[in-house]
């Protein structure tokens, strides 16, 4: 029935002879089987079908959390779909302009916005405007309920696309990165083998899962391992902590972890059942890690992916998760170093361009081909426009975005350097240093600080702390003290709109 199609066919498998047991369980106590959530991703593609979705035709999907939702993903992908999850924070401007670049056959979203989206839906060619609401009600569900009898799969292939996800477009026009069958697979595969993931595996998920981390990484090794989930529809510490007597696995960004090291329960007996811990899509600060270690005698595993790659590097399950690295490539996975101007090799301990060549790496933009070009080299290396370094021991270390990079007077300065030494200053909870215009020296570096509650260390203190470790052309000319730190989502920061905030403050 699922055999001819390349994902959802290695999906599927490791639930054969299983179909009773849990697939994911809700904070409310309702249990979904992998009987039924697979009946359930048939009927959506069966409806998809019956809305004229072909092969490799777009479904794009802005909705809410629910269980339906990760139904919708596996049924387009039965149906010979490509899913095109989108941030329920966007815009209806934004959304026209993804509804118009992607062109998609069905659009899905909330029921509440359907009258303001309808308009941008049929300005971009979408046949079929549907809704879903987070507790499963909506007309697409209406259509799933009418669904009866047994689906067989769309043939897929390895190399067919599977999926379309936009890049955040912090640097301009968002890119949609193609997706495939295989390259969806072999990272759940690996990062099942990886971190130890078995069926008798719960892990806790309060990730989004418009983005890689909650749907590919999550959803996908928990298929992958005929595990199941505790699904929550957002992130609550009290709930977490509740969660976790009966979990074995979080996954979670940094501010999670900052977040339950907060709560008066956090201890090694609060977290005994636990045997892992997962921290991506931002950087996890050093201190967060060493703080997580001390309170919980466990250590949190950091690893690094992209929206274009899925997941390429992982401090190890089994050896030393050295705080402020992401570990080592993933089996299967090349990571190199490279100067960005000649393209050389750069040796152990040199800062240069981080590359990345595998299975995992997409088949490109979405109908940009010189844009695919520029980043994804004939060899198969994809230029992440990472900066970063690989140590003699073979640990992976990233230091920024190559757009973040500052040039002061004919220096480059990396943004991290200067933010380890501000984070690890009594009386900062964390920073971001960016550049902005200087008549003299091109870019000034400026640091944006968050103080440690009832702290009221000052910026003249601060300076005079970094002026012994840092070259003077490294130090902060102008510091901005604010209560927190712009985030994406996925708790990035986003230096764009530091930059854009205090460029015309800058002195």
């Amino acid at each position: 029935m699922y055999e001819n199609n390349f994902l959802a066919n290695h999906l599927r498998s490791a639930s054969v002879g299983r179909e009773a047991q849990p697939f994911a369980e809700t904070i409310e106590g309702s249990v979904v089987s992998y009987a039924d959530f697979f009946k359930g991703a048939e009927q959506f593609a069966s409806v998809l079908l019956s809305k004229g979705v072909k092969p490799n035709d777009r479904v794009a999907v802005q909705v809410d959390k629910s269980i339906e939702v990760l139904q919708l993903y596996v049924g387009t992908v039965l149906a010979g779909g490509v899913f095109l999850p989108l941030n329920t924070a966007y815009t209806t401007s934004e959304i026209a302009y993804f509804l118009g670049d992607a062109t998609p056959t069905v659009f899905v979203c909330r029921g509440e916005s359907r009258e303001a989206l309808a308009a941008v839906a049929k300005e971009a060619g979408v046949s079929a405007l549907e809704t879903l609401n987070a507790d499963g009600s909506g007309s697409l569900s209406d259509a799933v309920k009418q669904q009866t009898g047994s689906f067989t799969a769309v043939e897929r292939g390895e190399d067919d696309l599977a999926a379309i996800l936009y890049t955040s477009g912090t640097t301009g026009r968002s890119k949609g990165a193609m997706l495939s069958h295989k390259n969806l697979w072999s990272n759940a595969d690996t990062l099942k083998e990886y971190w130890h993931f078995k069926n008798d595996d719960v892990l806790i998920h309060a990730l989004p899962i418009f983005h890689t981390h909650g749907l590919f990484v999550a959803i996908n090794v928990t298929l992958a391992a005929g595990s199941s989930l505790i699904f929550m529809t957002g992130f609550d510490t009290n709930v977490i902590m509740n969660a976790m007597a009966k979990a074995t696995v979080l996954m979670g960004v940094p501010t999670f972890y900052v977040r339950l090291l907060g709560h008066p329960g956090l201890s090694a007996d609060s977290v005994k059942n636990m045997r892992l811990f997962v921290s991506g899509s931002a950087p996890l600060l050093s201190e967060t890690h060493v703080q997580w270690s001390e309170k919980t005698g466990t250590a949190i595993l950091e690893r690094y992916g992209m929206t274009e790659t899925n997941m390429n590097t992982s401090n190890p399950y089994e050896g030393d998760r050295r705080p402020g690295t992401v570990g080592y490539p993933l089996p299967g996975v090349e990571v190199r170093i490279t100067d960005e101007k000649t393209e050389a090799l750069l040796p152990a301990g040199e800062i240069g361009s981080i590359e990345v060549r595998g299975p995992n790496v997409f088949q490109g933009y979405w109908k940009m081909p010189e844009k695919t070009r520029e980043e994804l080299r004939e060899n198969g290396f994809f230029l992440t426009g990472d900066l970063g370094m690989i140590d003699a021991q073979g640990y992976v270390s990233i230091i920024g975005r190559s757009k973040d990079l500052i040039i002061t007077g004919g220096y480059n300065v990396y943004p991290k350097e200067i933010e380890i030494l501000i984070d690890d200053i009594e009386g900062v909870e964390e920073s971001a240093v960016i550049g902005l215009p200087h008549p003299d020296f091109g870019e000034a570096v400026t640091a944006v600080i968050v103080r440690q509650p009832n702290s009221t260390i000052s910026e003249a203190e601060i300076k005079q702390l970094l002026n012994t470790d840092l070259a003077k052309y490294k130090q902060p000319k102008q510091l901005f003290f604010v209560d927190e730190l712009p985030r994406n989502a996925m708790g990035k920061v986003q230096k764009k709109a530091l930059r854009e905030t205090y460029e015309q403050r800058a002195s």
